[in-house]
C-alpha cells in the first residue's frame, strides 16, 4: 500500500496543479482582456481569493469524498486511474483550447471506477 499511497498523492497533486493553471487564467481572462484591472492586479485578486476560498470550508470536498460514491467501493488503483485521466484530458483540452472541468472529471471518474469494480449498488443516488 506504500507505493500505491505515493502515487496517490504525487497525482492528486498533479491534478491540483493543473487544475490551477487551467482555472486561474479563465477566472481573469475577462477583466484582463477588457482592461477593467491590469494583469498583475487580476492575479493578486485571484490568488488571496482563491486562498480564501480553500480557508471557507470543505462542504465540497466531503460530498465528493464521502457523498456520490461508497468509499469502501474505491480501490487505490480506481484513484490512481482518475486522477491520471483527469491530468491527461486537461493536458489535451487546454492544447486544443477547449473547456473542461476537472470537477465534472473527478466525479466521473469515480463513479465510472465504482460501477466498474462493484456495481451500481457502489452509486450514492442522493449524492
Amino acid at each position: 500500500m506504500g507505493w500505491e499511497l505515493f502515487l496517490v498523492l504525487a497525482l492528486v497533486l498533479g491534478g491540483e496543479f493543473v487544475n490551477g493553471w487551467t482555472d486561474a487564467p479563465n477566472a481573469i481572462a475577462t477583466v484582463v482582456s477588457t482592461r477593467v484591472m491590469t494583469p498583475r492586479a487580476a492575479v493578486f485578486l485571484a490568488s488571496i481569493f482563491n486562498i480564501f476560498g480553500t480557508l471557507c470550508g470543505t462542504e465540497v470536498a466531503h460530498t465528493i469524498g464521502t457523498g456520490i460514491v461508497d468509499a469502501g467501493a474505491i480501490q487505490p488503483s480506481a484513484i490512481i486511474a482518475t486522477m491520471t485521466c483527469i491530468i491527461l484530458w486537461s493536458c489535451v483540452t487546454v492544447h486544443y483550447g477547449i473547456p473542461t472541468s476537472k470537477s465534472h472529471e473527478l466525479v466521473a471518474g469515480l463513479s465510472g471506477a465504482a460501477l466498474a469494480t462493484v456495481g451500481p449498488s457502489a452509486l450514492i443516488a442522493a449524492g
